[in-house]
């Protein structure tokens, strides 16, 4: 190539580093394009200029290589540009943990209403955690006692007057979308709460015809049918699972407190405030109205 060998060599050499910015290493495709649109042209000029017409041949031989460059990082950012992965489509928000179960144990100051308009009341009430269930100590005038399970923000307490609540109950529904009842309950003098499922067979809303299956506090499986009925402010529950029980129960939201024992046994659905106060309804066995009560806590 005699004289014309050096700018040959750098041409090549410049060459291989154009499709090397171009990232490949032929001529195939987009790199084709790039070739001809970019390089081509200012490749025949240097040839007329450099070989024929020879007059400022270094000024244009540099000209070329620059353009080379020039091209070549051209090339590189159009095709990182149009390889770009797109944007992946963000995870979706994960669903929050359910908020631990607050400790509604402590000492409290109540006001209430009697059921019916039957006056006002205000006390104290003293609540204590006991293993699956808590204790519930009043003093409003009388003493009472009971035992209380929580399911969510709902408490539910069966009590009796004085200290001595044998047979007394409670259980805590709550409802499904199904119309099911899922329950937990609890029994005075008992640390071990019971659970229950009621699935309906007929009715509709918590009124209807059930059977359940459920687990006693020591352990024991029992099956058999419950029975719900609207009665005044609330409903009539009566189980039957070998032997008959009866009950009464208010629902607030998707909750349904019952209480069960006996004529000696009422009931209380409290739901805990933000503020951590207990706003509740009580009753006792064969209720058609209900009183109120508000516990604070000190």
């Amino acid at each position: 190539m005699g004289e014309y060998s050096i700018p040959f060599c750098v041409f090549s050499v410049f060459r291989r580093q154009f499709f090397y910015m171009c990232g490949y290493p032929g001529l195939s495709g987009f790199y084709s394009v790039c070739w001809l649109i970019f390089v081509y042209p200012f490749y025949r000029i240097y040839l007329e200029e450099f070989l024929v017409k020879r007059p400022n041949s270094i000024s244009v031989f540099l000209i070329v290589i620059a353009t080379l460059f020039s091209a070549g990082f051209a090339c590189n950012q159009t095709e990182s540009s149009s390889t770009t992965t797109p944007n992946s489509t963000p995870a979706p928000a994960s669903t929050p943990a359910p908020a631990a179960p607050k400790n509604i144990s402590g000492n409290y100051d109540v006001t209430g209403t009697n059921a019916n308009g039957a006056g006002n009341y205000k006390g104290t009430l003293e609540i204590i955690e006991r293993g699956d269930v808590f204790q519930f100590k009043w003093e409003v005038g009388k003493k009472y006692d009971g035992v209380g399970v929580m399911t969510d923000n709902t408490v539910a307490v069966s009590f009796t007057e004085g200290e001595n609540g044998t047979g007394c109950g409670v259980v805590l529904y709550k409802v499904g979308a199904d119309g099911s009842l899922d329950g937990k309950a609890g029994y005075w003098g008992k640390n071990d709460d019971e659970s229950e499922k009621a699935t309906r067979t007929s009715g509709a809303g918590v009124d209807g015809e059930y059977t359940v299956s459920g687990k006693t506090p020591a352990g024991k499986d029992y099956k058999g049918t419950l029975s719900v009925k609207p009665v005044g402010s609330g409903y009539t529950f009566t189980w039957n699972t070998g032997a008959t029980l009866e009950g009464f129960g208010i629902k607030q939201g998707d909750k349904v407190a019952v209480g069960f024992g006996g004529k000696q046994c009422g009931f209380v659905a409290y739901e805990i405030g933000s503020d951590g106060n207990l706003n509740g309804k009580w009753g006792g066995y064969g209720s058609t109205a209900v009183g109120t009560e508000t516990a604070k806590k000190k």
